[in-house]
């Protein structure tokens, strides 16, 4: 009879994770790195050449100076590990927030590492694979006891993780992260889930406190299976799924392949309403959720989720102005909803999220809907940009029908919307991708091409920058690192091997 290990967790007594064991976060004992001014940071950051009518390029770097302002030191004997970006008054060191911070740093280079910030987290993971949602600044300690239904989520950390290899190459962090990683995957599958595989999450822990998905959830899920609970758990299989294969370690997340699978068909065997051509909530008799929410969208992030014969009437809502398309996008809460609040947002009852926006653009990205994704991200952008002229503010959300805050909304001093806004430039509205592991830039030109726009100073993991700046005649290329680069415009693409040097491409 094989014996088995269990550890006491607050009340509660629990099978023991033998992964825990490799997570060598809990066993540190270091001073947290000090975080750097800004300006000794500046000089090393991306510089976008945007076309000088759009007054992007000073929002871009009022969210670099505002998001750094965000940057908190850890107080001396707090417990924490590594900086961290400053909560609420009265509030704690959120999982879901940080991980939207940290996938920033691949655009830092130098000594100073942002995806760090996560360490705190992998640091208080117990000995069943648990890592809560949220941590007290002070203490450095979990805030909710594992079997709270609001202890945990949303778990974006691998899939942060995952995107600074995509950016920098380091697989040094690839290794150790993946055991706290597949511990805490493997502490959710057990404890998370129902018996069809399904996840669930409550209104709290979900982050879309207000919103009228399941009744009476704020705090309980209510015995529902959630759409973006499912989906971030598919997300977690595929990023551990690759991180294995860096690493050699593919024996290890057989059963996380197999939940993959499983997930993808459950997912669209059960939460498609075929009806709405929407991903919903279901209720423990099968029905579906009375709204539909932007949690839907969480989908996209893996391309292999979402069948391609649904693909385009699911992004169609994005679309429609009596979905998700309002006169500024993306609302959390879709038009068409008898309690979506048009006039303020009402929080998650249709306020813009500039983070959740932000998710859209990748999973459209994912699934090669780049031109809807640069038309979004042109609108969030300029909303941002004409509120901050406004007030002299970023915001926590903003109005889905005015350019005006949400109500309720805070000032945003956590730094949420302002890392949102600079990837949003590089990525969406520049049209750039680095995949450093490959040695690859592509650059999908959607701009107005007869002005020379581009950037300056990329980084190319820890090897250097690349400037691309070009119009519709030429490129002009300057690298320290030899890549592959793919040029995508409007009737041609161009893929060429570029020499570590300076060069034009012509176009024509």
């Amino acid at each position: 009879m094989t014996s088995r290990q269990f550890a006491v967790t607050g009340i509660s007594i629990t099978p023991v994770e033998p992964l825990v064991e490799k997570n060598l976060f809990r066993q540190r004992d270091r001073a947290p790195g000090r975080i750097p001014d800004f300006e000794d940071v500046r000089a090393r950051l991306p510089i976008p050449v945007l076309p000088e009518d759009t007054q992007w390029e000073s929002i871009y770097w009022t969210s670099w100076d505002l998001f750094w302002r965000s940057l908190k030191q850890p107080a001396d004997g707090s417990g924490l590990s590594a900086g961290y970006n400053q909560p609420k008054p009265g509030r704690y060191i959120e999982m879901g927030r940080s991980g939207l911070v940290a996938s920033l740093a691949g655009y830092i280079p130098g000594s100073f590492s942002l995806v760090e910030f996560l360490d705190n987290f992998y640091a208080t993971q117990q000995d069943d694979g648990f890592i809560c949602r949220e941590i007290d600044p002070a203490s450095g300690k979990a805030v909710h006891d594992a079997y709270n239904p609001n202890s945990t989520g949303p778990n974006l950390l691998a899939w942060t993780e995952w995107r600074h290899f995509r950016l920098t190459g380091d697989k040094d962090r690839v290794a150790s992260v993946f055991w706290p990683l597949l511990a805490l995957h493997r502490w959710s599958r057990a404890n998370r889930t129902w018996r069809n595989g399904l996840y669930w999450t409550t209104a709290y822990a979900s982050g879309l406190l207000n919103q009228p998905r399941v009744s009476g959830s704020r705090y309980h899920h209510n015995h529902w299976a959630w759409i973006d609970a499912s989906a971030q758990a598919m997300i977690n299989c595929a990023m551990l799924e690759r991180m294995a294969s860096v690493l050699g370690e593919q024996e290890q997340v057989n059963d996380v392949t197999s939940e993959r699978e499983k997930l993808v068909r459950v997912i669209n065997a059960e939460m498609w309403n075929e009806e709405l051509h929407f991903y919903q909530d279901i209720g423990p008799d099968n029905g579906f959720s009375d709204v539909k929410s932007i949690a839907a969208y969480w989908t996209l992030l893996n391309p292999y989720l979402v069948p391609k014969e649904r693909l385009i009437p699911f992004v169609q809502h994005l679309r429609d102005a009596w979905s998700f398309h309002t006169e500024n996008v993306v609302p959390s809460l879709s038009a068409d909803a008898d309690a979506y609040n048009g006039r303020t947002g009402n929080g998650w009852r249709g306020a813009v999220w500039p983070g959740l926006t932000y998710m859209v653009l990748r999973g459209l990205h994912a699934n090669e809907q780049t031109n809807l994704a640069h038309k979004l991200a042109v609108n969030q952008l300029e909303v941002v940009r004409r509120v901050y002229e406004d007030t002299g503010f970023f915001w926590e959300n903003y109005a889905p029908e005015e350019a005006v805050p949400g109500d309720p909304s805070e000032v945003d001093n956590s730094g949420t919307t302002a890392s949102a806004i600079i990837p949003m430039v590089l990525e969406s509205v520049l049209g750039l991708a680095v995949d450093w592991p490959l040695r690859q830039i592509t650059w999908r030109r959607l701009l107005d091409r007869q002005q020379s726009y581009g950037v300056r100073n990329l980084p190319l993991g820890n090897e250097g920058t690349i400037d691309l700046v070009g119009d519709d005649e030429s490129v002009h290329v300057r690298t320290d690192a030899p890549i592959t680069l793919a040029i995508y415009g409007d009737h041609e693409t161009i893929q060429v091997a570029v020499p570590a040097g300076d060069f034009n491409i012509s176009f024509k």
